[in-house]
C-alpha cells in the first residue's frame, strides 16, 4: 500500500487548485457536469471527474500515481455543502 503525503501547505494546495481549475479546468467541464467532482493534480493539470469525491480522486491516482490531488464540486463553492448556495447564475 503506498503512503502518500502532501508535498504543499493548505494554503498552497488552495491556491494551486484554484487556479488550475478556474484557468484550465473549469472551461471544459462545467457546462455538462455541474453538480459532478472534478479532482485535479495541482503539479500536472491533469483531472478526473466523477459523481464521488473517492471516485474521481482513484481514477486520477490510476493516471498519475504521484498526484496531488485537489477536489472541487462543479459548479459551486466547496465539495460539500452546508446551507451554502451553488454559484450557477439564476436566470
Amino acid at each position: 500500500m503506498t503512503v502518500r503525503q502532501p508535498r504543499y501547505s493548505k494554503e498552497e494546495f488552495a491556491r494551486r487548485g484554484d487556479e488550475i481549475y478556474e484557468s484550465q479546468v473549469r472551461s471544459q467541464v462545467e457546462e455538462s457536469n455541474y453538480g459532478k467532482i472534478v479532482a485535479i493534480d495541482i503539479e500536472t493539470g491533469s483531472f478526473e471527474v466523477a459523481d464521488t469525491p473517492m471516485v474521481a480522486v482513484d481514477r486520477l491516482y490510476e493516471r498519475e500515481p504521484d498526484a496531488q490531488p485537489w477536489v472541487i464540486r462543479i459548479g459551486h463553492r466547496a465539495v460539500f455543502r452546508f446551507g451554502s448556495r451553488s454559484l450557477r447564475q439564476s436566470v
